[in-house]
């Protein structure tokens, strides 16, 4: 079945509607989240996230809907990278955690629109060159091994000498002042940004960069640009309620960038070996099954070993 334009209307009103619903309502007051608070909320998402799957199933069948769960999978596995970074953003530019759910909402405003432009070109480009998917498969490799010997410490992370926040300092004047709890003040009649508002940028930027690894790795399982951006919608939008629900205890998930490098690595190979199977004629194939079991595999595997395995000091 064809995607039809009011399957596009009715998602967008869907998420407008789930965004004014929490800014303007479940999240009015600035407050600090607690776990179980956080958990529920990420439950929330996550069953929305279902519900929705349930009905691509029904109305674009199972190829659709096991797509679906798959991309979403892959995605939100790869977002858990995002919430290291949040942590080390919040902690650089001092954000107090009541007024962090502020950030990131607008964060996601943005997320939303940087998605659907990179999804859009991206299907474009492997529906015209079927080369670039090996582009995309040797990205996600390199990437994957980068961060399996990448060892940078946290102490090295200066979003100030990043080339964005750099840039946005020589156009604006920033302040350090933080009492009104606003991306923008004015002091003697002039309009400065607040380190709100760099946090924000960063947290854009940071996303961009996401991106660049997160969108390949999705298309490597569908190339539907409603499947792929919907899925990626979803991940993102409970993104959010996961990082405060797990943000105190991310530390001690110190094996979870090793399976984050092996899910990266491993969708690289399967693109490269799929595009190159088809184009020689064979009829192996990695599935979606069989990447949906790495991937939960290789999710699990490290959680275990980070509970199991106790850290030398």
């Amino acid at each position: 079945m064809e995607i039809g334009i009011g399957f596009w209307i009715g998602f967008f009103a869907f998420v407008i509607i789930m965004l004014a619903l929490d800014l303007f309502v479940f999240h009015k007051k600035d407050h600090i989240p607690s776990i179980k608070e956080s958990l529920l909320w990420s439950a929330f998402w996550i069953g929305l996230a279902i519900l929705f799957n349930i009905g691509v199933y029904f109305v674009l069948g199972q190829t659709a809907a096991l797509e679906f769960f798959t991309a979403y999978l892959v995605e939100e596995s790869l977002s858990i990278d995002n919430l290291f970074v949040f942590i080390l953003i919040f902690s650089f530019f001092k954000i107090e955690p009541e007024y962090q759910h502020k950030v990131l909402f607008w964060g996601i405003i943005g997320a939303i629109v940087m998605r659907a432009i990179f999804i859009f070109a991206g299907v474009a480009l492997l529906n015209r060159f079927d080369w670039i998917m090996y582009v995309f498969g040797a990205f996600l490799l390199y990437t994957g091994v980068k961060m399996l010997v990448d060892h940078k410490e946290t102490s090295d992370f200066n979003p100030n000498d990043n080339f964005v926040i750099k840039t946005f300092r020589k156009l604006m004047p920033v302040t350090d002042d933080r009492s009104s709890h606003t991306f923008f003040t004015k002091i003697n009649g002039k309009t400065y940004a607040t380190t709100y508002f760099l946090a924000l940028l960063f947290i854009e930027a940071s996303d961009l960069v996401f991106a660049v690894d997160s969108i390949p790795a999705v298309l490597s399982v569908s190339k539907d640009v409603f499947i792929v951006y919907t899925s990626n919608i979803f991940a993102i939008l409970g993104l959010r309620s996961l990082y405060f629900a797990l943000s105190g205890i991310m530390q001690y998930f110190r094996f979870l960038k090793l399976a984050l490098a092996g899910i990266l690595t491993f969708i690289g190979f399967k693109m490269c070996i799929n595009e190159f199977t088809h184009e020689m004629g064979y009829q192996f194939h990695i599935s979606n099954i069989v990447s949906l079991s790495v991937i939960v595999g290789l999710l699990t595997l490290s959680i275990l070993a980070s509970v199991l395995i106790k850290e030398k000091k």
